[in-house]
């Protein structure tokens, strides 16, 4: 099922706070991505309706399995686009803001193509 750009981005929000801090809540959400609590209520309703997150009394926010298989794979994304763009001579700033966009339009063939390529690199300048 293919989900919004918006909801994979909060959904990989709550996946890096959530490896920062015990708990994770929508405030938390708000202060990382510079949003305003009020979008970001909705949001988490969103997500919580469609099963991706659980919000519990105290207000603490956890990924669903479905939520975290998302979270996952944008993460992985993100970081892999970033350093391989990095390598490539992309100044930092610019490589992790166009990861952020990529990682949300890029097929999955194509993306296991770029890590293949990485994996081989790796390999070429190991020997």
């Amino acid at each position: 099922m293919k989900i919004q750009e918006s909801a994979e981005n909060y959904l990989e929000t709550i996946f890096m706070l959530s490896r920062k801090k015990p708990n994770v809540r929508s405030i938390d959400i708000a202060n990382e991505l510079e949003f305003s609590k009020p979008s970001v209520s909705v949001a988490m309703k969103n997500l919580r309706e469609n099963g991706y997150i659980k919000i519990d009394e105290n207000g603490f926010i956890t990924l669903t399995n479905e939520g975290m298989k998302i979270a996952e794979t944008m993460y992985e994304r993100h970081t892999t686009l970033s350093q391989w763009l990095m390598y490539l001579g992309v100044d930092e700033k610019t490589a992790v803001e166009d990861a952020c966009r990529i990682e949300h339009v890029v097929s999955d063939e194509s993306f296991q193509a770029i890590k293949s390529h990485i994996a081989k690199m790796n390999e070429f300048i190991k020997e």
